[in-house]
């Protein structure tokens, strides 16, 4: 089953300096029936202002990945990390007991990403933050794990969720598959062009929210550049 979330009927809100698009339920945009996907709890499309971003504030109890696709990002936290992620990178922060960090664009220009959010398999622990970066050349065609809860996936950032989150960048008439097994939760976003998900088309920046399909066959109608979530 998948289930097609256009981009152009998401929640979301504009604060002037950010324009944001929420898959689900968050902040003032309330949805009581749109409140995740199996452990996937937050995707926000957020464009940030040059010069501008999110002040010190806390988080726990979470794990959060930064998925940067225009621009860069500057990460700053309680733990003494600071970092800069620019397009094509990630970076991910396991909130743990609890953390405060600030994200802010210093650049000239403006930055998207989307932000991900996933229940870890237990509350507490340290806080932990990393980065690094995916060049495109290398998912070319193919799906690459970039963060991920799975001891096998060691070139992957980790987190600490039943999870994994994965990046392809297809050219038109290109395929890619995944074999996620039926009692997965999965959604997919297209950063930018057009795909056919088993059938069903999901344009850019538009959501698709998959269950009950065993394989994923991901065909591009234009060059694309595409992330999936594979939560339990």
């Amino acid at each position: 089953m998948i289930e097609l979330r256009p981009f152009n009927k998401l929640g979301g809100a504009d604060h002037g300096w950010l324009k944001a698009k929420h898959h689900f339920s968050f902040a003032s945009y309330y949805d009581p029936g749109n409140v995740g996907h199996g452990s996937l709890r937050v995707w926000n499309d957020d464009e940030i202002a040059p010069n501008s971003g999110f002040p010190p504030h806390p988080h726990a109890n979470m794990e959060i990945i930064t998925y940067v696709r225009e621009g860069a990002i500057t990460h700053q936290d309680s733990m003494g990390n600071k970092g800069r992620t620019e397009a094509g990178d990630v970076q991910v922060m396991s909130a743990g007991s609890g953390v405060r960090h600030s994200e802010y664009n210093l650049e000239p220009v403006k930055t998207t990403l989307f932000q991900i959010w996933i229940e870890p398999t237990k509350d507490g622990g340290e806080p932990a933050w990393g980065a690094k970066p995916f060049p495109k050349g290398d998912r070319s065609g193919r799906l690459v794990t970039l963060a991920s809860g799975f001891k096998a996936d060691s070139d992957a950032l980790p987190i600490r969720a039943d999870a994994r989150v994965l990046a392809t960048t297809l050219k038109a008439g290109e395929s890619a598959s995944y074999a996620a097994g039926k009692t997965r939760n999965l959604y997919l976003v297209p950063a930018v062009g057009a795909v056919e998900v088993n059938g069903v088309r999901v344009n850019a920046r538009d959501g698709a929210a998959i269950r009950d399909e065993a394989t994923v066959s991901i065909t591009a109608l234009e060059d694309s550049e595409v992330v999936l979530v594979d939560a339990a």
